[in-house]
């Protein structure tokens, strides 16, 4: 087996010219090529978790549909937790996942898994108790159920069936019923609205005290948030409907309460705040002394309050606040962890992203990290009060991981400088690297913390790097574009293999744009960009103002604005391509999807025409259109804010748009709706302006399935073959 080190050196020759000329590639990538997955890096093995004691990990086999547990240390085989084969009474040959009970007698198996929205699901499950090798259903009541979730003891199992909640008992072999008032798109409780899924990444507002007396849990009521109906053409003769709330900018939200449910005597009490929280993006037992712990945001978004509530009183006590001029991260409260000494939280206070130590009255104990770069990920702390961390401190472009004791000194925990990522052993002492850059597949290997050497490799995807090289292909280039403000941009350039500086190329930008995101970064990956330059384009992606990585104020400065300062910098950056000596000044065309989609309709309606053409995928035209929680941090509601909602709609400059438009959408997008498509299409009708469009019918936001993503690959390259 090589070593991560030997295999990086072998391949971070991918990018080098005398490689390629060593090797005279013939081939020229294809769409099937990068549709059909075979240059994506695959991470090791399906379903891997760390045990409670952090010394296994188990993994799904899918071959054999069992669940097998490995040693972090020796990478053996200890033994099958499950297998299909074995089991008694099981009456299914596959299963889709499975959650682990911590002591490891109990082990729920989902199969027949549906996807609801982006990050939820709903399946059948089943309860595989381990002492008897048997499964059983969990609920013998028909219906798939979401989100079960086991009691700390593991001998209750909490779940969400149609909206409401049950807690099923082992040792008494009983379904009890907790609620009881659910009714679709009405009231919901323990899982969330579209919405709060979408835009605060949680589907769970359920959680057991560490006793195990007590489920606490969100009931949301949105009952007066306004519906939106999606056709649906697939349904034989007459098309169908599809209706699900909704919340647009400025309009009402879902109502959140919480409640705890006493497990002893079926009791359920509401808990009463003086300020009732407006979003409740996390709740969660902190694990000691019956405290629950309710994050609440206003509708702003620019006010955090921690509440604790015990779990007998039922009294909310103020533990934590945090107040910003702009908005309050709520991806910061989701890496918020709660240790022995209070709780860690990820905070912004110096202008930059770095972790912060409180107490559970909420005193800061210390600073962890400090510096002019961003914290972007928080693993988590081990029984000696060493912390787990990821960095962009190297560079926005890359991430690093580290370890830093209680008197500061920080040790890294990372292969090679690049994309690093880590799955830490429930006691720190091993974890899983996932290490890329933008010239060496994904590798998974296991280390022992402190350890630089490999315990082993797990994936090393030398498959990939054998396949690329029969591929004319080059790797992206990273350089600075000035935005005309004293500022640079950080982008990549991606030439064709046979780049002649004398000659003059056409250029497509493909950009996202959208507020922390990157898409410059230091990592592998092989998208459909990466044939244009077969074709004799050259590819460039700039990351502008408002992207992640460069500290609060890069961050937040387009706040209010969206949009705005955004297609300055792209404009400003296309506009330094025409400089370039190698680059065709007036074929310069813009590309992206979703907020990237919406990007490229401002380009093409503000850049007088600096594009030739765009390439719009399902685009926002109006940020009034898209929902409360997304926008409204970024923008506050059309009430409160019309300048800047008329500034960043692309609706009210239709009538400017110059260069070839190709806008595609999915009829059932159910995040950013066709509404934005048409909408925007009928004002370049009225205006005269000719413009292709392509319609995919059922398809959500991300508009796969079957032939699709071939069709819209194919569809875009000869849209920019006619037209760039």
């Amino acid at each position: 087996m090589r070593t991560l080190l030997s295999l990086t050196l072998l391949l971070v020759t991918l990018g080098a010219g005398s490689y390629a000329e060593a090797q005279q590639p013939t081939k020229d990538l294809q769409v099937e090529d990068v549709t059909s997955g075979r240059f994506y890096a695959y991470t090791a093995g399906q379903g891997m978790r760390s045990t409670s004691d952090g010394q296994y990990y188990t993994m799904m086999d899918k071959e054999h549909q069992a669940i097998l547990r490995y040693s972090f240390r020796t990478g053996e085989l200890v033994d099958t937790l499950f297998s299909v084969h074995k089991a008694r009474e099981c009456d299914f040959k596959k299963f889709d996942d499975y959650i682990l009970e911590p002591k490891g007698h109990h082990i729920l198996l989902i199969t027949d898994q549906e996807a609801i929205y982006r990050r939820s699901s709903k399946g059948n499950v089943f309860h595989y108790d381990v002492r008897r090798n048997r499964v059983e259903p969990l609920s013998t009541t028909a219906g798939k159920v979401m989100i079960p979730t086991f009691s700390p003891d593991g001998r209750m199992v909490a779940f969400v069936r149609e909206g409401d909640i049950f807690i099923k008992k082992f040792e008494f072999d009983t379904e009890v019923r907790v609620t009881s008032d659910a009714v679709r798109n009405k009231v919901m409780n323990g899982i969330t609205d579209w919405v709060y899924e979408e835009e605060l990444e949680t589907i769970r507002l359920m959680t057991w005290s560490e006793d195990n007396n007590y489920l606490a849990f969100v009931r949301t009521d949105e009952s007066e948030v306004d519906e939106y109906s999606m056709p649906i053409y697939g349904m034989g003769q007459y098309p169908g409907a599809y209706t699900y709330k909704y919340p647009k900018a400025g309009t009402p939200n879902s109502k959140v309460s919480v409640h705890i449910y006493n497990v002893t005597d079926r009791s359920q009490k509401p808990v009463t705040f003086k300020n009732a929280p407006y979003y409740i993006p996390r709740l969660e037992f902190v694990g000691r002394d019956g405290n629950l712990a309710v994050f609440s945001l206003n509708r702003q978004q620019n006010h955090l309050v921690l509440y604790y509530v015990n779990d007998k009183t039922l009294l909310p006590k103020v533990v934590f606040e945090e107040r910003n001029k702009a908005y309050v991260d709520s991806r910061n409260l989701t890496k918020c962890q709660f240790i022995p000494s209070g709780f860690a939280y990820l905070g912004e206070q110096d202008g930059y992203r770095h972790i912060y130590l409180y107490s559970d009255k909420g005193v800061l104990q210390r600073k962890v990290t400090t510096g002019s770069y961003d914290d972007t990920n928080f693993y988590g702390i081990d029984a000696k009060g060493n912390v787990y961390y990821q960095a962009a401190d190297e560079s926005p472009m890359r991430r690093s991981i580290y370890r830093i004791d209680p008197k500061g000194r920080k040790m890294a925990l990372h292969p090679g400088a690049g994309s690093n990522e880590a799955i830490f052993s429930d006691d720190f002492s091993h974890y899983i690297s996932i290490f890329s850059n933008a010239h060496t597949p994904t590798t998974t290997a296991v280390y022992a913390t402190g350890s630089l050497r490999p315990l082993r490799v797990l994936k090393d995807n030398k498959e990939i790097a054998d396949r690329l090289k029969d591929y004319r292909l080059r790797r992206e280039e990273f350089i600075k574009i000035p935005n005309g403000r004293g500022e640079e941009l950080n982008a990549w350039i991606l030439k064709p293999y046979d780049f002649d500086p004398t000659k003059k190329y056409p250029v497509l930008m493909t950009q996202y744009s959208g507020p922390d995101s990157q898409q410059v970064l230091d990592a592998f990956g092989l998208g459909w960009e990466q044939i244009l330059p077969s074709k004799g384009y050259i590819v460039v992606c700039v990351d502008p103002r408002g992207t992640g990585a460069r500290g609060e104020a890069w961050r937040k400065c387009t706040y209010l604005q969206l949009g705005v300062k955004e297609i300055e910098d792209q404009i400003a950056a296309a506009k330094w391509l025409r400089q370039q000596s190698y680059i065709d000044a007036g074929r310069i065309g813009l590309y992206g999807w979703s907020f990237g989609g919406y990007m490229t309709l401002m380009g093409l309606c503000h850049g007088n025409g600096v594009f030739k053409t765009g390439v719009a995928v399902a685009p926002v035209a109006d940020w009034s259109f898209y929902d409360t929680i997304y926008t409204e941090r970024f923008m506050r509601t059309p009430q409160e804010n019309p300048d800047g909602y008329k500034a960043s709609s692309v609706l009210n400059v239709a009538k400017n748009l110059r260069g070839k438009l190709l806008l595609i959408h999915g009829s059932a997008d159910d995040n950013v709706h066709v509404q934005n498509a048409m909408d925007f299409t009928e004002l370049l009708v009225q205006a005269g302006i000719p413009f292709d469009m392509a319609i995919y019918k059922d398809r959500n936001h991300g508009i796969y399935g079957g032939n699709t993503r071939n069709h819209l690959y194919k569809r875009i390259i000869t849209f920019l073959e006619e037209n760039l």
